[in-house]
């Protein structure tokens, strides 16, 4: 086992289907991929190919790995059909070690979601994420198929089979530039469908003619969408509601490592494999220059851990431009996803985020609710009691300093000072471990 683990952890988004898709959203990046492969391609993971991707997934983990996750995306992946995914779990049962826990997911646009797919996700403890961008006249404006008509009746369908069968599902919205001036709109929306786990993601086309296309989020209109959602979810919401984003950022703070690919110091260890076990760096560059290998060729952890592979994930720190070494920002977003980095910085240096204004503007109008957020958690007390800290934090050091150990803490809580707001040493200690990037 250990000579054929990878070095750190990584994550694999398998794409059984490759980018086949029964929709034609009109922001969806994955279905020109079709191109990269000849005319009278099939399309369809080959019973070899999943073996031995099932086998190698679990025997590439490194050493103590307690819990693999398989992700299953496409295109759409449903299209390859239940019985494929009746055999990839009974191959996952195969070569599982003892007490290695297996997990899935499977995201989804819903439309083809029946009550024999409930029964299956449920049964095998699926989680489901259903791509959704809003109410009717906000999903409908980019997610149509074929023959133009909406998906909007299709995908509440399939996910009414998922809330029948109890599947766990979580919903994803892509953030463009429709939808993007509706912030409350659209979260109000998911959370009425029931939604308790949020992904946002936006939408940035790069285009040689006009930089990003008709349909790419603006970078301060992406920024006021995140504070209108974070306006919805901490006025009621706290500890209820988990958005992607706001865990991410809020993790940040207690001194944890990103959680998102996107905002890692590093890129490299979130790889994409086609449905003919083609491996690249990435799901947002599927192209000849950034593809690693074949697992029917080459063994995942061979790939994984390959010079092209380091090059790659360092080139996210060593490319930014020095506008972004020096930003105070950058513990915070570390550039962003590089498929983003397509602006000029103040001066001309190319490689600065195009949503970069967006992201300031989100640290700004959060950040204060998030460092009291970790202070009642590092507290021991629900994150939805934060007010009380926020207050505190608004005292000036000189004034914070004159408290007395034994007076009544200021946030009004009852408690000694001491026993309260006052800073702990302990926590002095936990964020010199973690210290901010130098310029």
């Amino acid at each position: 086992m250990g000579e054929s683990a990878a070095k750190t952890p990584f994550h694999l988004l398998c794409k059984p289907i490759g980018p086949i898709c029964n929709l034609r959203c009109e922001h969806c990046f994955y279905l020109e991929k079709r191109s990269l492969y000849p005319r009278g391609e099939r399309f369809r993971m080959s019973e070899a190919t999943l073996e031995r991707f099932i086998h190698q997934q679990i025997a590439s983990q490194p050493e103590g790995a307690r819990e693999i996750a398989f992700a299953w995306q496409g295109g759409e992946p449903t299209l390859v059909g239940l019985d494929f995914f009746r055999r990839a779990v009974a191959l996952q049962k195969r070569h599982a070690r003892s007490g290695l826990r297996i997990t899935n997911a499977l995201q989804t646009n819903g439309t083809r979601l029946t009550p024999e797919w409930g029964a299956f996700l449920r049964d095998e403890e699926f989680l489901v994420g259903i791509s959704i961008d809003g109410p009717p006249e906000l999903h409908d404006r980019y997610r149509r198929d074929a023959r133009g008509r909406g998906s909007f009746e299709r995908v509440l369908r399939g996910l009414g089979v998922l809330q029948k069968y109890q599947v766990e599902f979580n919903t994803l919205t892509c953030v463009q530039r429709n939808n993007g001036s509706h912030p409350q709109a659209v979260y109000r929306f998911l959370r009425g469908l029931g939604s308790r786990y949020m992904q946002f993601i936006p939408i940035v086309e790069h285009t040689p003619e006009t930089g990003v296309s008709r349909r790419s989020v603006h970078p301060r209109q992406f920024g006021g969408f995140l504070n209108g959602v974070f306006d919805c979810w901490r006025a009621r919401d706290i500890g209820e509601v988990f958005v992607q984003h706001f865990d991410m950022l809020l993790g940040i703070v207690m001194g944890l490592p990103a959680s998102l690919c996107v905002h890692a110091e590093r890129c490299g260890r979130h790889v994409a494999m086609e449905h003919n076990g083609d491996l690249f760096h990435c799901d947002h560059f599927v192209d000849p220059a950034h593809r690693l290998g074949n697992v029917m060729e080459t063994p995942l952890r061979e790939l994984l851990d390959s010079e092209q592979a380091d090059r790659f994930g360092a080139h996210k720190q060593e490319g930014l431009p020095r506008y972004c070494r020096r930003c105070p920002d950058l513990r915070y977003c570390h550039g962003g996803c590089p498929a983003h980095r397509i602006d000029k910085a103040p001066g001309g240096a190319p490689g600065l985020n195009h949503l970069c204004e967006g992201y300031r503007l989100f640290y700004r109008h959060t950040l204060p609710t998030f460092e009291a957020i970790a202070t009642s958690l590092r507290s021991g007390r629900p994150a939805a009691e934060y007010a009380q800290f926020e207050a505190t934090r608004n005292l000036s050091s000189q004034n914070r300093s004159a408290v007395p150990r034994n007076a009544a803490c200021p946030c009004g809580s009852g408690r000694k000072y001491k026993r309260c707001c006052r800073p702990a040493q302990s926590a002095v200690s936990r964020r010199s471990r973690f210290p901010t990037r130098s310029a």
